[in-house]
């Protein structure tokens, strides 16, 4: 059976930048940046991203156009031995990631919900946080939300490479930056904004720590949706005639651009309103209704973000379920959508206890953390910084000749490219890991 195809390179770009923008850019940075020092971090996670980030990439997109199969597959069939257990473990990470990141997928849809009947329309922080606290401790509605989103990513999946993941890309990417620019500038135009712009931006190296290295490795990694074979399962469908460098450049850049513009839009608005931006996960729900209120039509603008929230989320859920579907379709022949339904149910199943750890399981905790905590932890911080290294060496070690034929790159390049596959990533992500543990 003939493989699917992107249909052009602008959709393979926008559909890749959709799974790496998605929530890691918009809820997740601003929240981890304000937990690690701001500048600082902005600084060393902007480092990672294009050194490390940028060559796993690569790697990934390469690997997987050569194979022309998915995770497990491709390091079965270009590798053997035990390296399909690189893939396998890419899968767990996903399959972890997307158990809890379909949990905020659907608190975004709820969201969606509260700003069409006006509910987030406040500028009462404490009764914003309330609400919110109210509707992720519900043991009923946010498991209804889950599943609603879980749908959605279904259909999209379903509907496969280029009638549904690259059709959503080029739509939904080019309205997110479109509303996040307008946010952005009325929250730099608040009265105090300055002082969030100084928090965010100036860097405090006192806060460099191991700790924070991992954080931004992780987020790094999370943000890229490297370590665990989205993006090689992504660049399994591409054609010889895309040049992956360039490719490569523009979704990092694209990512990063969009973790800079989360925080230009959510860190003034902290200062503003004399919010906590460390507030953790919650910080985009409590933060941004507020601007709203201060909109002229700032309820459409509320409905317009979370939707477009839900969208990006939707962009990144859809890799995630990729990587997992196509381990079935690739290994044992299954059908796009018998495989589909099945992984999204398991997901879905997957993803009770996340959304129950902020109720029923609160006090239900491991190693201090909840369940949904420990899901991000254990993908974002030791599965896919594994998974990176696994998929760099491999790289760097097991099949470079096939990485530079479809990289072609300049000599000197090729030389950095392979340093940094074979010693360098690995190195440095090891070192950094052992660091925190």
């Amino acid at each position: 059976m003939q493989r699917s195809q992107w249909g052009s390179r602008l959709g393979f770009i926008l559909a890749s930048a959709g799974a790496t923008v998605g929530l890691g850019s918009i809820w997740k940075f601003p929240y981890v940046t304000a937990m690690n020092g701001g500048g600082a971090f902005l600084l060393v996670f902007i480092a990672l991203t294009f050194t490390l980030g940028l060559t796993l990439l690569l790697a990934e997109f390469a690997i997987g156009r050569h194979a022309k199969v998915g995770a497990v597959s491709a390091f079965k069939k270009l590798g053997g031995g035990a390296w399909p257990l690189v893939g396998y473990a890419g899968v767990l990470a996903g399959f972890l990631v997307l158990s809890f990141y379909s949990v905020v997928g659907g608190w975004t849809l709820g969201y969606l919900l509260r700003a069409v009947d006006g509910r987030v329309m406040s500028n009462d922080p404490a009764a914003l946080a309330a609400l919110f606290g109210q509707y992720v401790s519900n043991p009923t509605e946010p498991l209804l939300t889950h599943a609603l989103f879980m749908a959605l990513t279904l259909g999209v999946v379903m509907a496969g490479v280029k009638n549904g993941i690259e059709r959503a890309g080029k739509v939904l990417m080019p309205a997110l930056f479109v509303l996040m620019l307008v946010l952005m500038v009325r929250s730099l135009t608040l009265p105090g904004a300055a002082a969030g712009v100084a928090a965010f931006l100036a860097p405090d190296f006192a806060k460099v720590s191991p700790a924070m290295l991992v954080d931004a490795l992780g987020l790094a990694f999370f943000s890229l949706s490297v370590g665990a074979g989205c993006m090689l399962a992504y660049g399994s469908y591409l054609g010889d005639d895309i040049k992956l460098t360039g490719s490569a450049l523009w979704v990092t850049g694209l990512t990063t651009l969009t973790s800079i513009l989360a925080g230009l839009m959510i860190f003034p608005a902290v200062a503003a309103f004399g919010l906590d931006a460390a507030a953790g996960p919650g910080l985009t729900y409590m933060t941004m209704p507020i601007v709203f209120n201060h909109l002229p039509f700032g309820q459409g603008f509320a409905i317009a973000f979370f939707a477009l929230l839900l969208f990006a989320a939707l962009t990144s859920s859809v890799s995630l379920l990729e990587l997992i579907v196509v381990l079935p379709i690739d290994e044992w022949g299954i059908s796009r959508k018998q495989a589909t339904l099945g992984i999204a149910a398991l997901v879905f199943a997957a993803g009770v206890p996340a959304s129950l750890s902020f109720g029923l399981l609160a006090d239900y905790k491991l190693f201090g953390r909840n369940v949904f905590e420990l899901m991000d932890y254990s993908a974002s911080n030791i599965l896919l910084p594994l998974g990176g290294i696994g998929t760099a060496l491999f790289a760097g070690w097991k099949v470079w000749p096939a990485m530079r034929a479809e990289l072609a790159l300049s000599r000197p390049a090729q030389a950095a490219m392979r340093a940094m596959c074979c010693v360098i990533a690995p190195l440095l992500i090891a070192l950094i890991l052992v660091a925190k543990l």
